[in-house]
Formats: structure tokens, sequence, C-alpha cells
């Protein structure tokens, strides 16, 4: 089947969903990307943040953005300009950074906090502990350049469905334990909107177990060469 094809299918699953498509384009040519937005669909994630930007420059500039890989403060500065949402902040530090670069392209940055959910050690994220300790430090109530709108998790690479759903729903308590207390709200710099989770091989599960934001690649262009 053609991208479009493909995207149209996957819309068509998420149909009876809150799942919203982010097209995951890393590693996928300028032609592939014109192909996608020529869907209509303008959620693009990259996780390089190199990747990101050498496309942003060639592609139209409704195109919205999420970094979805791991961010090094260092990187920021280049994507500060014109991400759309940043997924992957798992440290106040990222968060600092990103505020203060928010701050220099007189923005604000929204952003999901990571959590680490999956039983791999190259996962990254915070445990609930922190999250919650991040909210309440005093650091986090001046960062007035970036809204922190949710939670982003990836699950283990693993076959086994039930441990997948197992860590999914684990992220979606988390969240609604957030939102129904309102943690962190009060500082202005909160909402809790949206839960990324699910990737090619779990979306439609992420997305009944009440993701927001599926980040989906693989099945929609096949495999990368």
């Amino acid at each position: 089947m053609s991208i479009a094809q493909e995207i149209q299918r996957i819309q068509q699953e998420l149909a009876s969903t809150s799942a919203r498509l982010v097209v995951v384009t890393k590693t996928r040519s300028i032609a592939e990307l014109q192909e996608t937005y020529a869907t209509g669909l303008v959620d693009f994630g990259e996780n390089r943040v190199q990747e990101m930007v050498e496309k942003q420059a060639l592609l139209p500039s409704n195109i919205q953005w999420h970094q979805i890989g791991h961010l090094q403060t260092n990187k920021v500065k280049y994507i500060a300009p014109f991400v759309h949402l940043i997924h992957s902040v798992d440290s106040m530090k990222l968060l600092v950074e990103i505020n203060q670069q928010a701050k220099k392209n007189q923005r604000i940055i929204p952003c999901l906090l990571q959590i680490y959910i999956a039983q791999e050690e190259s996962k990254f994220g915070l445990s609930q502990d922190e999250v919650i300790q991040l909210l309440e430090d005093p650091i986090f109530s001046t960062l007035n350049h970036i809204r922190i709108v949710g939670l982003m998790g990836m699950a283990s690479f693993t076959e086994n469905v039930a441990q997948i759903k197992k860590e999914f729903q684990s992220l979606k308590s988390l969240f609604d334990f957030l939102k129904d207390n309102q943690v962190g709200v009060e500082t202005g710099f909160v909402r809790w909107e949206e839960i990324s989770m699910g990737m090619s091989g779990d979306y439609l599960v992420a997305a009944e177990l009440g993701s927001t934001l599926v980040r989906v690649g693989s099945a929609i262009f096949g495999p990368r060469g």
C-alpha cells in the first residue's frame, strides 16, 4: 500500500479512540515527508535534532515538529525556535535549558515528562516520585517559558502483549493521579492533557488504554533500509 493508504488505514483504526497520529519521519526522505504532508497530516516526529532542523528548513512552515527522541541539553537551542512539542523531558536540568532557550526565542514551549515504564535499562525516564519532586521543586515555579502538558512513555520491546498493557496502564494511572490531584497546576505552567504512548508495534493497544498521541513510523513507511 502507498503511504497515503497506510495513513488512512491507521486513522480508521484510531477513529473510535482519543489518539491522534504523530508520523515518525526519522531517516525518511524529503519526498516521503512531502507525500505524508499531502495527506493533510502535519504532526511529524523526529528522534535526532540535526535531522529535524535540516528537514524543517525544507518543508512547509505549518508542520508541527515533535522531538520524540532523547534530547541533550546542548541541542535544545537548535530546535527552540520552532519545535511544537518535546516528548522526552527526563530531568530538571533539561527543563531549565528548554526554558532558557524558549525565553531567547520569545516562545513558550510545550513539553511532556518522559516516564520510565519499561523493563529495559536502555530506556530513559522519570519515576513517579521523581515527577512529583520535579513539579514541587521551587525551581519549577520559575520556568515561565515552558508548559508541561502531559506524560510520555515507551513500553518494553517485547511480544508479550500483557506486559505492554501493564506498562501502558501504569502510565495512564500516573497521568490520572496527577490530573485528579492537579499536581503542579497551581504554578500556571502545567496542563494535564496529553499521554504520548504507543509506536508501530503497539499503537492500537496504547490507543485503547487512553493514549492521545501515538508515534508511528515503520507501520506507515515499512522497515527502515
